[in-house]
């Protein structure tokens, strides 16, 4: 029960940064959408201030839109030292679960769902509010016919100061303006711009510049035209105009308007030609779509809306566009072997915030055995092939390299990398922090036990430095708790970290309940007999 009013009844969607509860409002008896922060419980202070001030910041930027197209904020509250926000409930799927479960969407219904969403971002740009992640998740089809605008976590307020830190922008990458990816300065054209691919991706079931990593996804934003629409019929020219690169070549959102309307009522929009560039087309793009190669798998997408959408790119990424240097996984800090709310679940986990390439080649680095400080084998030589019933596994995104339990698949969850089979109950996840904050993993470890805690009913089991991959700067945690919300029950958990030669801080964790450690424990030996960090190009 939060602010003894409101009864959280179920966790309906999740996402990198918290977790979307249907719950009741005891008071005025009605369904709510309750949005959770989870991300910053346990990051540093400064990073925390961030991340309550944009929770802060979403209140307040939909609070000022009055239109029945944008998601209703009721109540923002302070619970457990960090903001909730509770907002009207939407009984339906987002546009990207729509359509996914339909194949695509048909162009004069994506056409009316593009009206509603302008009309609720000519709205919000009335009152000085720009949304700045218009994409298909956070597009919300209730049942009754209504279309709506929802998360505003990283809207700019006209007069407001500036939250996003210098040098960085947030998004879904392969829905930002070309603008915002090279570090200009948005204004309403670049919602205009996130709607076009938004259509785009509905209509063509796939998102026009999603490459395999995101610094391709960056760079074909920036750079390259979108493959040609052969499903819109007369939708298609109004998204290529809206997908021009330069803003001041995009259609008004008057414009944009008139267009979508003729659109829907299945005419095409003379007026949008006027946008539409002349180019080459490839035979890939003439060839039927039976015929294309199949599309990248998306990459990991923070998503913090009712419901939440399929795993698709986003994060925090640098601008203008960095050169590929070494993998890219690392390009920026990343928090590691945080705590996921132990109170709604996930255990300990590590936040990863990728903005380069995927570096999916993994390394063949000579790999070695850690068995918590005890066996005396330590950095002994494993055998390159993984042993019966486990698969070696190279990340697709992130290019490290595993053994994994045959069965265990690879689960997005938010900015994380999880291998799990059975959604969470029992997971592997891995963490990166190419600049660590502490001096040794030791330090690390011991700042986030005393943080865990005071969360749960914490009890250690072990905590050592050790050594791992030849790595004196090592450390193994070992330890129970008793999660109360996902997979509630006893459990038990063990980490180990440690600092490669580059630098950069590595975290291997796994969890299950009590009921089955044993065999999950003999699981985490052979995950760390398989561990190669991601190869460094040459």
């Amino acid at each position: 029960m939060l602010a003894g009013r409101y009864r959280l009844v179920e966790p309906i969607g999740r996402g990198g940064m918290g977790k979307v509860w249907r719950a009741h409002d005891e008071l005025l008896h009605r369904t709510v959408a309750v949005k959770e922060l989870t991300a910053g419980l346990y990051v540093t202070q400064a990073d925390r201030d961030v991340m309550h001030a944009r929770t802060q910041k979403e209140a307040r930027a939909a609070a000022r839109i009055q239109h029945p197209a944008v998601v209703t904020v009721h109540d923002v509250l302070e619970h457990d030292d960090r903001p909730w926000i509770v907002m009207e409930y939407i009984d339906g799927p987002s546009l990207a679960d729509a359509a996914k479960a339909a194949g695509r969407i048909e162009p004069r219904e994506a056409a009316r769902i593009g009206l509603h969403v302008l009309g609720a971002l000519r709205a919000a740009h009335a009152v000085g509010v720009l949304h700045r992640d218009v994409k298909p998740g956070n597009v919300l089809l209730a049942k009754d016919g209504r279309v709506l605008l929802t998360d505003f976590g990283i809207a700019a307020i006209e007069g407001d100061s500036s939250i996003t830190r210098t040098g960085e922008i947030v998004g879904s990458i392969d829905y930002l303006a070309p603008e915002r990816v090279t570090g200009g300065i948005p204004d309403p054209s670049s919602d205009l711009w996130s709607l076009g691919a938004t259509l785009y991706t509905a209509v063509e079931a796939r998102s026009p510049f999603r490459r395999t990593s995101p610094i391709s996804s960056m760079q074909a934003v920036v750079n390259d035209e979108p493959p040609a629409l052969r499903q819109a019929g007369a939708l298609g020219p109004v998204i290529t105009a809206l997908l021009r690169k330069d803003p001041t070549e995009r259609p008004s959102a008057e414009e944009a308007e008139r267009m979508l309307l003729e659109a829907m009522e299945g005419r095409e929009p003379k007026a949008a030609h006027a946008y539409v560039p002349t180019r080459a087309v490839t035979s890939e793009e003439l060839a039927p779509a039976q015929e294309r190669p199949e599309e990248p798998a998306p990459h990991e997408e923070v998503a913090q809306t009712a419901p939440l959408p399929e795993p698709a790119v986003s994060g925090t990424v640098a601008a203008p566009v960095p050169a590929d240097r070494d993998g890219g996984w690392l390009k920026r800090a990343a928090v590691v072997a945080l705590v996921a709310a132990l109170l709604g679940g996930g255990g300990v986990f590590g936040i990863l915030k990728f903005t380069g390439d995927s570096g999916a080649d993994g390394g063949q680095d000579r790999v070695t055995s850690s068995t918590g400080g005890q066996s005396g084998d330590e950095g002994k030589p494993q055998a390159a092939a993984p042993p019966a019933g486990y698969t070696k596994v190279v990340d697709p995104l992130a290019g490290f390299t595993l053994f994994v339990p045959e069965g265990w698949t690879r689960k997005a969850n938010g900015d994380q990398i999880d291998y799990t089979p059975d959604d969470g109950k029992h997971f592997i996840r891995i963490a990166a922090d190419s600049t660590p904050d502490y001096g040794t993993p030791l330090e690390h470890l011991t700042d986030l036990e005393k943080q865990v805690a005071k969360r749960t009913d914490y009890r250690k089991v072990r905590l050592n430095q050790n050594t791992f991959r030849d790595s004196t700067r090592a450390a193994l945690w070992d330890f129970t708790y008793t999660e109360k919300q996902t997979h509630p029950g006893p459990r038990r958990a063990k980490e180990q970290m440690y600092v490669a030669p580059d630098g950069t801080e590595y975290a291997i964790y796994i969890s299950s309940p009590v009921a089955s450690w044993a065999t999950t424990e003999q699981q985490f030996d052979v995950v760390l007999s398989g561990w190669e960090p991601p190869a460094k190009k040459s």
